[in-house]
């Protein structure tokens, strides 16, 4: 029997999220809008699926949006300033626990106890990082493993 460890999905939504947020990133200190056509001809998004995650981050105050012919999204922020648990939580929700019942069995508030544990970890790994991290790994893996265009 093969041991099939339990593991935390990536969501598109966040993927793409951050895909977005990267873009932006790197074009931060610029000020200049992007556009979702530009993210999207850089980043596989499809169109329409991008614009709700856009409209969740900007009611979260990740991005603000610009409107006009040189309108398009920006961050609000600084990508230092802005963690991957705010933008997960922004996109995804505050997933609540259910409340432990008292008349849960044993067994069910062992396991709902050890989930909150892994739950609690996971807050703690994603709140540590911020956009800024992933855009400097990002730079460095360019930099170790450059792409060649012919």
């Amino acid at each position: 029997m093969i041991f099939q460890p339990c593991t935390v999905e990536l969501s598109a939504r966040v993927e793409y999220a951050l895909l977005a947020l990267l873009e932006m990133a790197g074009r931060y200190h610029q000020k200049e809008p992007l556009k979702i056509s530009e993210i999207t001809a850089k980043q596989d998004i499809p169109d329409r699926y991008l614009e709700q995650i856009l409209t969740n981050l900007r009611r979260s105050g990740i991005v603000q949006s610009q409107r006009g012919t040189k309108g398009g999204y920006v961050l609000s922020r600084e990508p230092w300033q802005i963690t991957l648990l705010e933008i997960i939580t922004s996109v995804e929700g505050d997933r609540f626990e259910k409340e432990i019942a008292a008349s849960a069995t044993v067994e069910k508030k062992l396991i709902r106890e050890i989930w909150k544990q892994a739950k609690s970890a996971s807050h703690t790994i994603f709140s540590h990082y911020t956009l800024q991290d992933l855009c400097q790994r990002r730079d460095a893996y360019r930099q170790t493993n450059p792409m060649y265009h012919i």
